[in-house]
């Protein structure tokens, strides 16, 4: 229930904001109000906003309220700084325009892109932006702005502070200003007179001050995001270019971020990676300040070096794609990943040499080796960029994982990190792990906390105190080199900077905002213990995703990410119920379980995509399947198993429905029984399935077809789906799938072999998916013996029509067996059996959920690139949110899902996947007709002749 003054603001602001992007429940404040920070507030209202003018005005009524607000864009912030327990302002993923200059110099982009979408619009022009945290995958526009965040490559030299060309900006007042735009900052030279007056003093009696100038001249030689960027005081003249540089750093706490217009970087291609192993710390650190100051001389060419601790290396050696022998290093083994790029082979090969050259003095427990095979150095730095959540997989269960961020001048690089450690060792914290950034200096360490216990939380207070006093005062240091202030070090800033720096950021602060409404607690905090205060643990729930720390990189991959939950936002929620539980607070857990019923349950498509994001692996989508098999009632038990040992007859079922509905089709025609099946399904309560102009009509195989015995043979399993759906009405293909594979199994001159009693296999999927696991289960065997049969126990290759079918497949049989989805399929056998000839024509293709994470992606791209020399791949698209079935019963998940799709595939004449079930959903939001990838290589390929 809102407090007055709260519920006034969302009575007037629901007014010029629809309504269902306002939340005021306790599921979604909680859910919407997590960031990957270690702290946690409630927000009283959420707001999810699309545009500038909403943002615009909410700040307007919030200031006419006094309401304090905080700005959020991606949530992936460490720092504290994207939390609140007043109003909380969410840029919703539709918050994404982009401009690109004729010449690929700038980009301008909305706050709610990510810093891959940015980079991925960039690539066709070898360009990409600046900017490049470990979470650029999720991290958006908006918050990489506004924390400065800079990462692996970019150092001081690339951040968005040295590459901002523009901004258009919302003030606290609600006045916007365009610093492009002359016309703009005409209009604010006349409202903000002495606003622009007093920021000239401010920068005036910097500059003349030079204790203070020559501080922070010194201070952002290094990283520094600790305080505001007041390097823009003494940096310009022009107030607009000292005001728009004040805001890159600020953490929401001065004005909002429409949009940023950065100059743009080259993006050499000729790239060459090495993970080199130092006997201890000290030769590592000094080998990086031998390379930073050849670097800095020119002497030799590094784009980056990435230090990882011993503790760093063990909580990633178990992952598959390290090397074994990490394992066999003894405790004071260090890593630098390092990487260098150049405009071509020669020079890159050049460059490699100079840097083995300036390393032979070094001691190394391994022969140093670059690679230049971008598969091996981009599983490096992906092992790299997951660091900090691997780190979340070998924790207590219940802990929490503390990352901090320091910069140390590099000269005393090597004295300052073993000091860390030893501060580690003092205070008993044995698990910590440094690695980062070393060639800036930058280094973050990760340690382990629980923050239930009031022992522990002053062990952590001790320790930091004697952290900072040995950063900031001792090496003089930056406390905050590149996550931002946040709560977490606004307690600290007049420690690091002193008390005339702080006195001119805290005027700054008032200048911008003058009733502290802004983020209120961040970067300027006049309580000591403010880093001490609302700490975030992390309870368990369930050991399929208790290793989560909320960092929020698998939300880029969901379905639902704009429509209800994310990944981490289901398991939030999940952990308050557990949490709830645990103290006997039963009732409060039973309205979050109602209430996550819809947004949590029945709207994930439980496609596991997340699990590729996550560096971890964390699988929320078997989370979802757990807790919907937890909901079965015995009937419905009962019923699937029925179905399940009925199979045969279920499908006649469905054929019969998906005939009765194109027939009514026929004679109603399409908008009428478009009104009607609406109509229907309305008065049901949405019970009824979703009826679409592309539902496939129903079909059977026929097996009896000719054929001659062959030295190739191969085992066709048709999928349940594809014995059952046929094309639809609107697709200009005749032939079935069925018989379209058989047509190009026989061009390529194979016998085929069916399984026995095809027409009651299933790969259990189906079932799996809504948690009826014995019913999946007793199909799944079924299937694997009568492949196990048919194959002559894996003597012959398995090909199924339908990936998911055969993830699913692969996942379940005990017997290792040679099975293939169509992708694979085609590049193993098909490209050595037939000739292929390339069309002109543009198409688009889908790599469904099941094939991505088998790791087809870039072998669809490859397999439709043999068939068309123009292959559209939408950026934007991942899941299709159809989910078998789901998209019939919840529509808005798929609409959700490919919500970019039509715009992404524009020019496209023929669109192609490996799904029957998805290829209806992608077809109905794209306006093309999707089939299966088979059609398209039947087309385009004859017989080879031998």
């Amino acid at each position: 229930m809102l407090d007055s003054k709260y519920q006034k603001f969302f009575d007037e602001i629901s007014l010029k904001i629809s309504k269902d992007k306002i939340f005021t429940d306790k599921l979604h404040t909680l859910a919407y109000g997590t960031d990957a920070s270690f702290y946690r507030l409630i927000p009283k209202i959420v707001i999810k906003t699309d545009n500038a003018k909403e943002v615009q005005d909410i700040i307007e009524l919030a200031n006419s309220m006094n309401l304090s607000i905080t700005f959020r864009a991606g949530g992936t912030s460490l720092s504290g700084q994207a939390i609140s327990d007043s109003i909380l302002v969410i840029t919703s993923r539709n918050f994404s325009n982009f401009k690109i200059a004729s010449d690929a110099s700038y980009i301008s982009l909305e706050p709610a892109l990510t810093g891959a979408q940015a980079n991925g619009l960039l690539a066709r022009y070898s360009k990409k932006i600046g900017p490049d945290p470990a979470s650029i995958n999720a991290a958006m526009i908006g918050g990489i702005a506004a924390n400065n965040a800079s990462g692996m490559c970019c150092g001081i030299s690339q951040n968005s502070y040295k590459t901002l060309k523009s901004m258009k900006l919302i003030f606290a007042d609600g006045t916007k200003l365009d610093t492009a735009c002359e016309e703009s900052k005409n209009e604010f030279r006349k409202t903000h007179a002495d606003f622009l007056k007093d920021l000239k003093s401010f920068s005036d009696d910097t500059k003349n001050n030079e204790e203070l100038r020559a501080k922070i001249e010194k201070k952002f030689k290094i990283k520094n995001t600790c305080g505001y960027s007041i390097n823009a005081l003494i940096d310009f003249e022009d107030e607009f270019e000292i005001l728009q540089h004040l805001i890159i750093g600020s953490e929401g706490t001065l004005a909002f971020i429409e949009e940023i217009t950065y100059y743009t970087v080259e993006d050499l291609k000729d790239k060459a990676s090495a993970l080199i192993y130092f006997k201890d710390m000290k030769e590592a650190c000094t080998a990086v300040t031998k390379l930073k100051l050849a670097r800095d001389s020119k002497q030799i060419v590094v784009d980056a070096v990435e230090l990882m601790d011993r503790a760093a290396l063990r909580s990633i050696e178990n992952d598959p794609v390290m090397p074994k022998f990490i394992k066999d290093f003894d405790d004071e083994v260090t890593a630098l990943l390092i990487e260098t790029r150049a405009i071509s082979d020669d020079q890159l090969n050049i460059q490699i040499t100079q840097i083995e050259e300036l390393l032979k003095e070094f001691s190394v427990v391994r022969d140093i080796y670059f690679t230049k095979d971008e598969q091996e150095y981009t599983l490096y730095w992906k092992i790299r960029k997951g660091l900090f959540p691997a780190v979340g997989a070998v924790r207590v269960t219940g802990t929490t994982v503390i990352i901090e961020d320091v910069a140390y001048p590099i000269e005393c690089l090597a004295e300052a990190t073993l000091e860390l450690q030893g501060l580690f060792q003092k205070y008993g914290y044995s698990e910590a792990l440094i690695f980062g950034h070393a060639l800036e200096g930058n280094f973050h360490f990760v340690f382990t906390q629980d923050f239930s216990d009031t022992k522990e939380v002053k062990r952590y207070d001790d320790l930091m105190n004697e952290v900072v006093n040995s950063v900031a005062v001792k090496y003089q240091g930056s406390l905050k080199a590149e996550h931002g202030t946040g709560r977490n070090m606004a307690a600290f800033i007049e420690v690091e900077w002193g008390l005339d720096a702080y006195i001119m950021m805290k005027k700054i602060k008032s200048l911008f905002d003058p009733k502290g409404l802004l983020n209120p607690g961040v970067i300027i905090n006049d309580d000591k213990e403010a880093h001490l205060k609302n700490l975030k643990t992390l309870p368990a729930t369930n050991e399929i995703v208790d290793k989560c720390i909320e960092c929020g990189f698998c939300e880029p991959t969901c379905p639902s990410n704009e429509l209800t939950l994310t990944p981490r936002q289901r398991i939030v929620i999940n952990r308050e119920i557990s949490r709830l539980e645990s103290i006997g607070n039963h009732k409060e857990a039973k309205e979050y379980k109602k209430l996550y019923q819809y947004d949590g349950i029945e709207t994930c498509a439980t496609c596991s995509l997340c699990s590729t994001a996550c560096p971890v692996k964390i699988d929320t989508g078997s989370l979802t399947k757990h807790l919907r098999a937890e909901q079965l009632t015995p009937g419905a038990k009962s019923i699937a198993n029925f179905v399940a040992n009925n199979f045969s007859a279920t499908l006649k079922g469905v054929r019969f429905g998906l005939h009765s509905a194109n027939f009514m089709h026929k004679v109603l025609g399409t908008p009428s029984m478009e009104t009607f099946t609406k109509t229907m399904r309305d008065l049901s309560g949405k019970r009824v399935p979703k009826w679409s102009t592309y539902m496939p009509k129903g079909t059977n195989v026929n097996l009896n077809f000719e054929q001659q015995v062959k030295d190739k043979k191969v085992v066709y399993f048709p999928s349940c789906i594809s014995r059952s759906m046929g094309v639809n009405d609107m697709s200009k293909e005749e032939k079935e799938l069925f018989d379209v594979t058989i047509e190009l199994l026989q061009k390529a001159d194979y016998q085929i072999i069916f399984p026995q009693n095809l027409s009651n296999l299933c790969c259990g999927m189906p079932f799996s998916s809504k948690g009826f696991n014995e019913a999946a289960h007793t199909k799944s065997s079924e299937l694997e013996e009568a492949l196990l049969n048919a194959s002559e126990f894996g003597e012959y290759p398995i090909l199924c029509d339908t990936s998911p079918c055969t993830k699913k497949m692969m996942e379940s049989f005990s017997h290792k067996l040679s099975i293939y989805e169509p992708i694979e399929f085609a590049l193993t056998f098909l490209t050595k059996d037939l000739e292929f000839t390339p069309i002109d024509e543009a198409i688009t293709i889908h790599t469904t959920c099941s094939s991505r994470k088998m790791g087809l992606e870039d072998k669809f791209k490859k397999l439709a690139q043999l068939c068309s020399t123009n292959v559209i791949i939408p950026a934007d698209v991942k899941c299709c949110g159809f989910a078998g079935d789901r998209g019939f019963n919840f529509p808005e998940l798929n609409d959700s899902a490919l919500r970019y799709l039509k715009k992404q595939t524009n020019g496209a004449k023929m669109a192609f996947s490996t799904s029957k079930t998805c290829e209806i959903g992608l077809s109905e939001k794209s306006g093309l007709d999707y089939n299966s990838i088979f059609y398209l290589i039947n087309r385009v390929t004859k017989a080879k002749n031998l």
